[in-house]
């Protein structure tokens, strides 16, 4: 126990506590900006089994924000890198790195056996499709998101909403750390808000994580922390999001972005429109499953026509 003495002599944490740390199973599904301080944290606080999900290399432009890696590492997998720098910190967590994208078609594999999930892939595809996975297994996930100098993170599903019913609709644009820009600060300061509301939920911390959402502006200075116990989950214009593999014969898949973005589309025989063309555009009978990179303009689409009244609507968006 010396390792972990500085944490275990608090009350809430105790031998007791240690020993739920060691047992517990959690996935990170992002090894960027916010993984990079998830995951140092959770293999030195004892998490004994860490799945890091991450399809992406490492870059130089990801280094002044990503701490956990270095500059040999540019152009190896980031869940390789994370895994090895993992086990030089705490040789008694296992590790397993998948060096892949999570879609609406691998995560269920990728939830097996996990009792806690963390979302820090910085993809809409990615929170929505563990969002309803983690709901239906009532497995909590501790979701969050950073621009600028500015992010959340929250406690969902388990004993708590999930992360659509307190945002059942997507933002407005498609704005990334890679098109708007980002602080490294600000990432870590979110990134340590998810470690210490994992470590809570599996401590079983009161009040709980879970249901509990913080926002830090560190443009502005300001901190806020509100629950959501009691937010609904949303029902008509809620919209799935698919794989390719979960595609049917019947369906009519809509191609949203133009030869230049997709040259090949998501599948063959896509309709291609522009989300300007969806206004106009009379659906045949059947489910309409609506593509594009983010899920944004897929999901916009999905509403101007649910508007209109065509009920079967699905969105093919790819994750990360």
């Amino acid at each position: 126990m010396s390792r972990y003495d500085r944490q275990a002599i608090l009350p809430e944490v105790g031998a007791d506590g240690q020993a739920r740390l060691a047992a517990a199973h959690v996935l990170v599904v992002g090894a960027g900006g916010l993984g990079a301080t998830v995951l140092p944290a959770l293999a030195g606080a004892g998490i004994g089994r860490i799945r890091i999900l991450d399809p992406d290399r490492v870059e130089e432009s990801n280094l002044h924000r990503q701490t956990l890696y270095r500059m040999d590492d540019l152009g190896q997998h980031k869940a390789d890198c994370a895994a090895r720098e993992l086990t030089r910190l705490n040789p008694a967590c296992r590790v397993e790195p998948v060096a892949a994208r999570l879609t609406a078609g691998t995560a269920a594999a990728m939830l097996d056996g996990v009792g806690l999930v963390i979302d820090a892939a910085d993809s809409f595809a990615v929170t929505y499709i563990l969002s309803d996975l983690c709901r239906d297994r009532r497995i909590p996930l501790i979701a969050a998101s950073v621009l600028g100098r500015a992010g959340h993170a929250g406690g969902f599903c388990g004993t708590a909403p999930s992360y659509r019913a307190l945002f059942p609709d997507l933002p407005s644009s498609a704005a990334s750390c890679a098109t708007a820009g980002v602080m490294g600060p600000a990432v870590a300061a979110v990134g340590a808000l998810q470690a210490q509301m994992a470590l809570g939920v599996l401590l079983g911390h009161a009040p709980s994580p879970l249901g509990q959402c913080v926002t830090l502006d560190l443009a502005q200075w300001r901190f806020a922390s509100f629950r959501f116990d009691g937010a609904p989950e949303p029902g008509a214009g809620s919209f799935p999001f698919l794989s390719p593999d979960a595609l049917a014969s019947g369906d009519t898949v809509v191609e949203l972005r133009d030869t230049c973005e997709a040259p090949v589309p998501v599948v063959p025989g896509a309709l291609r429109l522009s989300p300007g063309q969806v206004t106009g555009w009379q659906p045949p009978p059947g489910r309409v499953v609506l593509c594009c990179r983010s899920g944004v303009r897929a999901w916009r689409a999905a509403q101007v026509l649910a508007a209109r009244g065509h009920g079967a609507l699905a969105v093919l968006a790819e994750a990360g």
